[in-house]
């Protein structure tokens, strides 16, 4: 089992990240798959009620790699942590089948009780890179989260979501947020940039040319009054 288990891992490598060459390089240079391999080792230690052993060899794992999986998370077939730096899920985040995920995303809580606190992923979801997904929430099957979304409410079947705070964008063709998050083909790029960013951005430019425009003719009258004031003055 565990042997089917890595050759489906160094398969959906293969798979999903371009600059992947050979199982070798995979094996031996891929810290994802490395953090992962621990994890289902740490995972067991955990189940079996050997709790500090399995916060030891998680912890070793984040020194190794630099992702923080904590050893009662649930993770399923098929998982992929691309670069991986940075990645956090914690201790009640469950994962289903087929997930990605990018650098810097955090699968976090929202509470200090004790209980289940962190969210719930279907089959086939992506994350982009340093992506917050926070609480106990559910991300339905096939969604898609854009890089740097923060997600605190749940996310319904094949939805994409982008933002501060994430909310769903229409699949409308030539709709700006639709385009910064996919290619021409249509498919989701976990890099792009964040709509709500970029939109907040042009709408900030907007305002300082008509702060800019504003003071400027604010500017023209006191000079017009100046000329005036300067006028009476002389005639004195």
């Amino acid at each position: 089992m565990t042997f089917l288990r890595l050759r489906e891992d160094i398969k959906c490598v293969f798979e999903r990240d371009p600059a992947a060459r050979h199982t070798l390089e995979i094996i031996t240079c891929y810290p994802g798959v490395h953090a992962l391999l621990l994890h289902r080792l740490s995972h067991r230690l955990w189940n079996l009620r050997l709790k500090w052993i399995a916060r030891l060899l998680s912890n070793l794992g984040r020194f190794l790699t630099g992702i923080e999986i904590h050893p009662g998370a649930k993770i399923g077939r098929r998982f992929f942590i691309d670069h991986g730096m940075g990645v956090v899920i914690g201790e009640t985040s469950e994962i289903g089948d087929d997930c990605t995920l990018y650098h810097g995303v955090t699968l976090g809580g929202t509470s200090w009780k004790k209980g289940k606190r962190h969210p719930t992923l279907g089959n086939n979801i992506i994350i982009g890179a340093g992506a917050k997904v926070l609480g106990p929430i559910h991300i339905d099957e096939n969604a898609r989260i854009g890089s740097n979304a923060v997600v605190v409410n749940n996310v319904s079947s094949g939805a994409t979501i982008v933002g501060i705070p994430g909310r769903p964008i229409e699949q409308k063709e030539g709709d700006f947020e639709q385009e910064s998050v996919l290619n021409p083909s249509g498919e989701f790029q976990p890099y792009a940039e964040v709509a709500s960013l970029a939109g907040s951005r042009n709408n900030n430019t907007e305002s300082i040319d008509q702060l800019t425009q504003e003071i400027a003719a604010k500017l023209d009258f006191l000079r017009e009054r100046i000329e005036i004031i300067e006028a009476k003055t002389d005639k004195k």
